[in-house]
C-alpha cells in the first residue's frame, strides 16, 4: 500500500476525485478500455474524438491478433496463466497495469467487469477514475434484489419476485411455492441474457436453475440467482438515462428490445413503435425518479416489461453502457460514450449543456447484431478463419465493428458478436429497408453467421406491419429457416490460384476421356506440293 501511495503521489493524482472541467477541456490524458471487441473500439473512437491523447487496450493471449489491440495507441497483455475469460476478469492484474502505465481512467464497456463494484473500488483506491457509476450506485443496482427494493421504495410497479438472492434449488423451491409457476430465474449480478432461464414446472427447476447458476458464475463470477414471476408475451422496453451524480437525471427516450432469442436481444429499435403515450411518460418518470433517488452518476438503462394492457413492470437497471446504445445515439444525437467520459471527469449537466428540454428524437433507428452463429444448427457458435469480410455502406448505415476482418480467427472463447449494423431513417419501415439492403451487401466467408436469420425477421410481415413481443421468434419458427448462399466467387478464385501456382491436378487428362493405355505415336504429315504458278 505504501508503494501504491508513493506511485500516486508521483503521478499527482488525488484519489478523492477530480476538479470540474469546462465542456471544451480534454477530460483525461490516458484512458484504458477494460474490454475487447467492438465495444473497446467504440471507446477508442469516442476518446479520439474528445482529443484524449492516449487510448489503451488490454488483450488476452487468445486475442493477441484481434483488431481492438491494434486500434489502440497502447496495448497491454493480460495474465496468460489465467483462462481466456478470467484474464478479462483479473481485477488486481488490470489495476496493476493501469498504475504502472499512468492510466487516468478506465472504461469497462459492457459485460466482464462493467457492473463490478469491487473493480470500481479498486480503481478508486489506486487513484484511477472508473468511467461508470459510483461504487455506491453499483452496490445497489448491480444486485438485482437491492434494485427491486429501491424500486419498491420509489413506488415503481414490480413483478412479484424474491426479496433476496437464492443460492440453492431448495431455496428456490421454497420461494416458488409462495408465488407459483411459471417463473424466471436470473443471475443476481450481470445481465445480457446470461444466467437466465424460464421454468414452467417444478420438474424442470433443478436442471434449469443449476444451468443458469453455472452460466452466471462463469460469466460474472457470481452464481447467486434471483427469481420472479414470469410475465408471458410482454414487450421489452427500456429507457436510456444519464445522471451527473448531483441528483440530476435525464432520459434519452426509449428502446424496444422485444425481438429476442433465449433472452438475448437480436434487433433493437428507438423509439418504440405504438407504445401508449401514457405508458411511455410513466416509464420516463419512474426511470428518472429511480435513478435520482440514489444520485446516479453516468449512463444507465432502466428496463421494463409492458403487458398487453400497456401496464409496465420494472425489471432491472443496467448500470453501464449497453450493446444497443447506438440506436439512442442515432435518434437523439447525444453521444452516450462521450457523455460517460465527460461526466466521469467531473462535468455536470450544466457544463455539458444537457437538459431534458433540449433532448428530443428524430426518426427511427434500428440495430441488428451480426454474430458467428449457425441458425441451421440451433445457433451453435462457429469458429475459424475469416476469408472474406466486406461490410456495407451508404446513407443511414452505421457500423460498429469488432473482431471481423480478412484473416481474423474467430475463437470459441468469447461472445460471438461480429459487428453491429444500425440504420437510421425518417420512418421505421425505411430503417428496415436500409438494414435489409445492408445485410444483402454484407459478405463474410470462412465462418457461418446469423445473417439469413436476421433477414428472415426483417422481411417477416408481422415484424414489418405490427408491434411484436418477446415471443415473436417462438411464434414464428420459420424465421429460423436458413437461407443458403453459394460462394461461387471465392471457389473460383481458389481454383484459379491453385491452377496458377500448382498447375492442373491431373496434367493432360480431361474428365470423362479414357486415358490411352499405350504410348501413342505422333502423327506424320506429307509435305504438300508447291502448286503456285
Amino acid at each position: 500500500m505504501k508503494l501504491l501511495s508513493r506511485q500516486l503521489m508521483q503521478r499527482g493524482i488525488a484519489s478523492t476525485g477530480r476538479r470540474w472541467l469546462s465542456s471544451g477541456e480534454i477530460p483525461f490524458q490516458k484512458v484504458l478500455a477494460a474490454n475487447r471487441g467492438e465495444i473497446a473500439t467504440r471507446i477508442f473512437r469516442a476518446g479520439n474524438e474528445l482529443k484524449i491523447p492516449t487510448m489503451c487496450a488490454i488483450y488476452s493471449h487468445e486475442d493477441r491478433f484481434q483488431q481492438h489491440r491494434f486500434k489502440a495507441d497502447q496495448s497491454f497483455q493480460l495474465n496468460t496463466d489465467l483462462s481466456p475469460v478470467a484474464q478479462y476478469l483479473d481485477i488486481p492484474g488490470i489495476v496493476d497495469i493501469c498504475v504502472k502505465n499512468n492510466v487516468d481512467a478506465v472504461h469497462p464497456g459492457y459485460g466482464f467487469l462493467s457492473e463490478n463494484a469491487k473493480f470500481a473500488a479498486a480503481l478508486s483506491e489506486a487513484g484511477i477514475t472508473f468511467i461508470g457509476p459510483t461504487v455506491e450506485n453499483l452496490n445497489v443496482l448491480g444486485d438485482k434484489t437491492q434494485a427491486r427494493q429501491l424500486a419498491e421504495r420509489v413506488g415503481v410497479s414490480l413483478v412479484p419476485g424474491s426479496d433476496g438472492t437464492v443460492a440453492s434449488v431448495r431455496e428456490a423451491k421454497e420461494y416458488i411455492s409462495t408465488i407459483g409457476y411459471p417463473v424466471i430465474v436470473k443471475a443476481a449480478m450481470g445481465g445480457g441474457g446470461r444466467g437466465m432461464r424460464v421454468v414452467m414446472k417444478e420438474d424442470d427447476l433443478e436442471q434449469l436453475f443449476t444451468t443458469a447458476s453455472n452460466e452466471a458464475f462463469n460469466a460474472f463470477g457470481d452464481g447467486r440467482m434471483f427469481i420472479e414471476r414470469f410475465v408471458s408475451n410482454p414487450r421489452h422496453i427500456e429507457v436510456q438515462c444519464l445522471g451527473d451524480g448531483t441528483g440530476n437525471v435525464i432520459h434519452l427516450y426509449d428502446r424496444d428490445c422485444s425481438v429476442q432469442r433465449r433472452h438475448q436481444k437480436v434487433i433493437e429499435t428507438a423509439p418504440a413503435l405504438d407504445l401508449p403515450e401514457t405508458t411511455r411518460e410513466n416509464m420516463f418518470r419512474d426511470s428518472v425518479n429511480l435513478l435520482g433517488a440514489i444520485k446516479y452518476k453516468n449512463a444507465g438503462t432502466v428496463e421494463f416489461l409492458v403487458d398487453e394492457f400497456g401496464r409496465h413492470y420494472f425489471m432491472e437497471v443496467n448500470p453501464r453502457v449497453q450493446v444497443e446504445h447506438t440506436v439512442t445515439e442515432e435518434v437523439t444525437g447525444v453521444d452516450v460514450v462521450q457523455s460517460q467520459m465527460k461526466i466521469a471527469s467531473g462535468q455536470s449537466f450544466d457544463d455539458l449543456g444537457l437538459t431534458q428540454e433540449n433532448v428530443s428524437t428524430t426518426g427511427y433507428a434500428m440495430q441488428v447484431r451480426v454474430t458467428t452463429e449457425d441458425p441451421a444448427d440451433d445457433f451453435r457458435p462457429d469458429t475459424g478463419r475469416i476469408d472474406v469480410f466486406r461490410m456495407p455502406a451508404g446513407m443511414g448505415i452505421r457500423l460498429d465493428d469488432g473482431p471481423g476482418f480478412p484473416g481474423s480467427v474467430i475463437t470459441p472463447h468469447y461472445d460471438s458478436l461480429l459487428v453491429k449494423i444500425t440504420a437510421k431513417a425518417g420512418q421505421r419501415s425505411d430503417a428496415i429497408s436500409k438494414l435489409i439492403r445492408a445485410l444483402e451487401e454484407f459478405r463474410v466467408r470462412g465462418v457461418t453467421t446469423n445473417k439469413s436469420f436476421l433477414l428472415n425477421v426483417l422481411r417477416h410481415p408481422d415484424f414489418v406491419n405490427q408491434t411484436v413481443t418477446t415471443k415473436f421468434i417462438e411464434d414464428h419458427p420459420e424465421a429460423l429457416n436458413p437461407v443458403f448462399s453459394q460462394d461461387r466467387a471465392q471457389k473460383l478464385l481458389h481454383f484459379l490460384g491453385n491452377l496458377i501456382v500448382n498447375g492442373p491436378e491431373d496434367k493432360g487428362v480431361q474428365t470423362g476421356i479414357e486415358v490411352a493405355k499405350e504410348d501413342v505415336a505422333a502423327p506424320t504429315f506429307r509435305e504438300l506440293e508447291d502448286t503456285s504458278p
